[in-house]
């Protein structure tokens, strides 16, 4: 957007004053949700829902159980859930007691911020809960300031709204910038317009401003211009994908790959390191009354501590944020280029089902090696936040909703692709350090063939289907020694292996 001085000015406050009605919404909901835990219904309902889940995957995990079985345990989780729903009720815990509680606090924002726009951010602090009540999520947090940065509203008729190539929201009418050449945003615009969405990015020292318009209907088919072939498609067959934390393997009927997530995302631990240390030290000179003799930040108690940063510290934590910045840019510029070949590949994309919270914890236990020395404890969360993984296959997931598909996840305990051999049927534990396997005589790189294994699942999604691999074993070789032979030679990565 086109938004004078003046203008990002208001701008900004209004986002600051939209955090303030989030943590005030959090501290409502919180105390609500505290009590509740502490009732005797919730504590007894929960526990017996986790020891259900458990005899539910029991269930699943034996070969001679009944349906009527797993019925009978379904019908009490699901008694269960209703308990828990009706307390959660009453307790004033679901999105519509959320927007009823903002109500109260947005009528002293009203010149700033619409009833609308008040109503989605007590919607995106329900999706923390939900989260946190029927996911893996963690406790709500309150926002830190400057880390809201985005708005949205719940319609074009009022609040925020996109109208005659101008943004308006309350006395604010800002220019959008719109490339009326290029036919992709020319025939979007032709759409009925759902509601829009205000992005704030901090880009080389100052705040940059972005609307996001969402249509109604199905979005527009990208062509290239110069040879007017068709962008992005979705091809026919199976597709397997093979995910790590830094590597991907891909497997179809037309082409077999493996590569390295986002390779253009710099490593910038040096950079990082280097602001931190300038950052450290300028804090502590600062504010010296905040620190005891030996170095460690003084405990006050309730009482909070105040900082102060020097011009310094700000512009060096403005080089840090732009860092961050154009890491996830790259990334999923990547990321959205690798989805569309994917997609080309095939509409049935299958994958391992991944638990990538967990391996970015530290490992609990501590061990030690052969010589006697303890092992690390960290895992790969450095990795994971470079390469994020979990990002691409949501990616991929919602190119295929538009076509109404979805990512097809295996399970991954039961089908062991790391370990099957369909020339022997058989399963043999590997070492990670394994990185080849012998299949009826030839050579195979391991994450390249699992992704083979995982395309020819059964449609129970349990186990590899052998005749499927039998009969396409020959085509997957050549095309898996076409890959090794372009990798050879090239800077891989060492979990590749060649």
């Amino acid at each position: 957007m086109y938004t004078e001085l003046w203008q990002s000015d208001v701008l900004n406050k209004r986002f600051e004053i939209s955090r303030h009605i989030y943590n005030s919404l959090v501290t409502v909901t919180q105390k609500r949700y505290n009590e509740m835990i502490k009732t005797k219904v919730y504590r007894l309902n929960y526990a017996e829902l986790t020891e259900v889940n458990k005899e539910i995957e029991k269930v699943n995990k034996h070969k001679k159980s009944t349906e009527t079985e797993l019925k009978i345990w379904n019908d009490k989780k699901k008694q269960i859930y209703d308990t828990l729903n009706d307390l959660r009720t009453q307790y004033g815990l679901n999105e519509y007691s959320f927007h009823a509680d903002v109500k109260n606090i947005q009528k002293h924002f009203k010149t700033n911020i619409d009833s609308f726009t008040a109503q989605k951010i007590a919607t995106t602090l329900w999706r923390s809960y939900k989260e946190l009540i029927f996911g893996d999520g963690e406790n709500v947090h309150y926002k830190r300031y400057g880390s809201l940065n985005s708005l949205e509203g719940k319609s074009n008729k009022t609040g925020i709204r996109f109208v005659n190539g101008k943004l308006s929201w309350l006395g604010l009418e800002m220019p959008v910038i719109i490339d009326y050449k290029n036919q992709y945003e020319t025939q979007a615009l032709e759409n009925e317009i759902s509601y829009c969405r205000i992005v704030r990015k901090y880009v080389r020292s100052k705040y940059k401003f972005y609307v996001q318009i969402v249509f109604k209907g199905a979005a527009p088919i990208k062509v290239n211009s110069e040879t007017g072939k068709i962008k992005c498609f979705l091809g026919n067959g199976d597709v397997g994908l093979d995910i790590g934390t830094r590597t991907l393997a891909i497997a179809s009927n037309s082409d077999v790959r493996i590569l390295e997530l986002a390779d253009r995302v710099q490593n910038i631990e040096t950079q990082q390191r280097f602001l931190l240390r300038k950052q450290d030290r300028s804090r502590r000179a600062t504010n010296p009354g905040n620190y005891n003799p030996d170095g460690t930040i003084k405990n006050q108690g309730n009482k909070k501590l105040i900082w102060n940063k020097s011009n310094h510290y700000i512009e060096n934590q403005n080089r840090l944020k732009e860092l961050y910045r154009k890491q996830a840019d790259v990334r999923k510029l990547q990321h959205e280029i690798l989805a569309n070949e994917i997609l080309e590949l095939g509409d049935n994309i299958y994958v391992e089902t991944m638990n990538y919270a967990g391996l970015q914890k530290r490992a609990k236990k501590t061990e030690k090696n052969d010589r006697g020395k303890f092992k690390k404890k960290k895992r790969f969360g450095k990795s994971l936040a470079n390469k994020a993984p979990a990002m691409l296959l949501d990616i991929i997931d919602r190119k295929l909703q538009k076509y109404g598909r979805q990512l097809i996840k295996i399970d991954t305990w039961s089908v062991k692709a790391s370990q099957y051999n369909h020339a022997e049927n058989s399963y043999k534990k590997k070492q990670l350090s394994e990185r080849w396997n012998d299949i009826d005589g030839h050579k195979i790189q391991r994450d390249m063939y699992s992704a083979f294994l995982i395309m020819n699942v059964n449609e129970d999604l349990k186990s590899v289907d052998k005749v499927k691999c039998t009969d396409r074993f020959e085509n997957f070789l050549t095309l898996h020694d076409k890959e090794v032979e372009r990798l050879i030679g090239n800077k891989n990565l060492s979990s590749i292996a060649i």
